[in-house]
């Protein structure tokens, strides 16, 4: 299979060189058609191996309404049949068997049963006084897990009566001693997720016979003196049996805004047991629970180095019953993000991201040996499917998500495709191929990109580059049909030679090239972004240097705001949620950690002050010159709209064309399919009005930043 790949793509260079016919009577991708396309959940597989249930969901940009439905997926054929007619508003979640003739589901916070009758409505199984969410349902034992807001307490019959008495308050005031205030887009408040298990005996039917009280599995953790700052869980997993749940939380400490401590505890379902920790050992961050499939196991991934998010996660694997733990593959110099068992507990399946993609590889959790499963594209989601097959949610450039099965045993053609879930609408629609390029960057090390070409694309012609700037900064783009605001097809419809580099601190080229952007913010990803622009220029004679764009989110918007402290080259700029001032971000930031690794110390001792002044843009405000749109959320709180409004007003009083696009109702991503319609067309426009005709010739640009403080400006 990944021979066949590489053939296709060399031979869509050549179709692109050529200007292929085909290719350009294609339509473009517009917002419209963009914003209502499907989007897939990963599938859930009936023990028998031969169904499995998913969830879809669409938006309608002509009346503003969402809509999701319940699918039944034949593993053989590949036949999906529509189960639930489309439900307006909340998405249907958490797709489960309850039994195998009946399947259940989350729904505005409520479990139904379906009877799998194709397009009609389930039926209410079990609710609570508040809603549940992130469910699943264990026939072994008869037993649901849910996740629920609860106060103190801890119990869910309680939750009405303390809502009515703050609703009955004279005031409105939040007072807080520590500084985990706010995270995210939430302010704390003592209401905090838990994980629950309920007994639920079903009559032959599928309908509830009987359901018992439920049982906090959280219940057992020491209590916290600061009712705001109780264990909240991030995660669960339950072993196949019903008996042990292992759950990932935060540990309430007066440090949780500087730490990066995230624990796993593991309880027995039924609540007679108190939580044992297992993860004492380390003080970085646990993730991604797993029990092994004869439930003898629980396998989780570990990152070690205090204070780093982006750490590389070891895989660590603990018997159940003696208690041993061992660690498996530590010479792996990749960092896996999600992985379950093989049908005989003697493999993993993880996902990791590798070289732009995200692939599939089998571990030996006895020897750690490893094998790639996947070639090209990106993997999201797995599931065991028998001894011998794995179902898949996979995605590239050019095709958006759809369920695949691997066959694990197979070398030359793996994947089988089994849905389709766009192709009436992407049919005729251009989506154009990502073309991987390597270039020596910073430190002469190779360094990664792609690039998409413009729809209509025809090499006797001269277009405009847009350089996407991914953020994280610990991130990476990937070979995949994305539907946030930073995909490339979006931009090379409008016309743009789209670019995505994964510069120095990207995951995926090893850790080594992960950990080098520490203390090198504005260094090394200026360079590698700079010598990638020059090496498209030089390459392709198509690509027009007085028209080039720059745009980027999170960290993307700082290194825009970077970029136009240190060249003049970019005709416009786009910093979504980006950051100014590095000073006055640590200060209104959420993680602490997170700037102080990455940064180095703080800004208010002589040995970190100099680090945040270094790669500091507003140091350099004196210097911005470029065009810029900024987006910004009001409930961001990992980077304030201070942060944002303060380099519209230094440019906006320099007399230097800004804008500012500010949504009331986001935080650090566009949540709402309707202002990302509205994020696309300001974008687009903006970067369209600044490339629709050469501008003067540049007088280049600055390679090395200016790294020298100027406090005085």
């Amino acid at each position: 299979m990944k021979f066949g790949l590489l053939v296709f793509a060399a031979a869509s260079v050549l179709a692109a060189e050529s200007g292929d016919a085909n290719q350009n009577s294609l339509k473009p991708l517009d917002s419209h058609l963009f914003h209502s396309l499907n989007k897939l959940s990963p599938p859930i597989v009936l023990p028998d191996q031969t169904r499995a249930l998913y969830t879809a969901s669409r938006y309608d940009p002509e009346t503003n309404k969402s809509f999701s439905f319940l699918s039944l997926l034949d593993t053989v054929s590949g036949q999906s049949t529509q189960l639930t007619p489309e439900m307006e508003g909340e998405r249907i979640s958490s797709p489960m068997w309850l039994n195998e003739n009946t399947a259940g589901y989350v729904f505005k916070g409520a479990l139904y049963q379906h009877n799998l009758q194709p397009n009609i409505n389930g039926t209410l199984l079990y609710n609570t006084t508040v809603g549940i969410s992130s469910a699943t349902y264990r026939a072994a034992t008869d037993q649901l897990f849910f996740l629920a807001d609860v106060y103190s307490d801890g119990n869910i019959s309680t939750v009405a009566g303390y809502k009515e008495k703050e609703k009955n308050r004279t005031d409105s005031a939040q007072v807080f001693d520590n500084l985990w205030a706010r995270h995210w887009n939430k302010w704390m408040t003592p209401v905090k997720t838990n994980l629950f298990s309920v007994k639920l005996t079903l009559a032959e039917n599928g309908s509830l016979g009987q359901a018992a009280h439920e049982v906090n599995l959280m219940q057992g953790l020491a209590p916290s003196m600061d009712p705001l700052l109780r264990w909240e869980a991030e995660g669960y997993a339950v072993s196949s049996d019903g008996q042990h749940a292992a759950f990932v939380v935060r540990s309430p400490s007066p440090d949780l805004s500087w730490s990066t401590n995230v624990d796993i505890y593991l309880v027995p379902c039924n609540g007679s047991g108190q939580p044992e920790l297992l993860t004492e050992a380390y003080k970085g961050a646990a993730s991604n629970p797993v029990f092994s499939a004869d439930g003898s196991a629980l396998a989780w991934l570990q990152m070690e180095t205090p204070g780093y998010e982006s750490d590389i996660r070891r895989i660590f694997v603990r018997n159940i019953t003696t208690g041993q733990t061992h660690s498996v593959a530590r010479d792996w110099d990749l960092s896996p993000h999600f992985m379950i068992w093989s049908a005989d507990s003697n493999v993993l399946y993880m996902l990791v991201q590798s070289r732009g993609d995200t692939k599939v590889v089998t571990v030996n959790v006895l020897s750690g040996a490893r094998a790639e499963l996947t070639g090209s594209g990106c993997t999201t989601s797995i599931a065991r499917l028998g001894t011998d097959k794995l179902l898949a949610v996979y995605t590239n450039t050019t095709e958006t998500h759809d369920i695949y099965t691997i066959d694990v045993n197979s070398v030359e053609a793996p994947m089988r495709r089994l849905t389709q879930v766009n192709q009436d609408k992407l049919h005729d629609v251009y989506l154009g191929e990502a073309e991987d390029f390597w270039f020596a960057g910073a430190r002469n090390e190779q360094v990664h990109g792609w690039m998409v070409r413009p729809h209509g694309f025809n090499a006797s012609q001269k277009y405009p580059l847009a350089l996407l700037i991914h953020g994280g900064p610990q991130q990476a783009n990937g070979h995949a049909f994305s539907f946030a605001q930073w995909n490339p097809n979006m931009y090379a419809s409008a016309g743009f030679v789209t670019v995505q580099i994964n510069f120095h601190g990207s995951p995926g080229y090893g850790q080594n090239f992960t950990d080098s952007i520490r203390q090198q913010w504005g260094g090394l990803p200026y360079e590698d972004l700079m010598k990638g622009v020059d090496h498209i220029i030089a390459t392709y004679g198509f690509v027009d240097a007085q028209r080039l764009v720059a745009l980027g989110g999170s960290f993307g918007g700082y290194m825009a705001n970077w970029l136009n402290a240190n060249t003049d080259r970019f005709s416009a700029l786009v910093a979504h949620d980006g950051e100014f001032n590095l000073i006055s971000g640590y200060y209104s930031t959420d993680e602490l950690w997170f700037v102080e690794h990455d940064i180095g110390g703080v800004p208010f001792t002589a040995s970190g002050r100099p680090n945040y002044e270094r790669f500091n843009p507003e140091r350099l405000a004196a210097k911005f010159k470029t065009p810029t749109l900024f987006v910004h959320g009001a409930s961001d709180f990992r980077l304030s709209l201070e942060q944002s409004l303060a380099p519209w007003t230094l440019l906006r009083r320099r007399g230097i064309p800004a804008r500012l696009v500010y949504f009331e109702n986001e935080d650090h991503w566009i949540n709402h399919a309707g202002n990302s319609v509205r994020w696309y067309s300001e974008v687009l426009g903006w970067i369209s009005q600044w490339t629709t005709a050469p501008p003067a010739p540049s007088h280049g640009y600055q390679r090395t930043p200016n790294l020298t403080p100027n406090h005085g400006h």
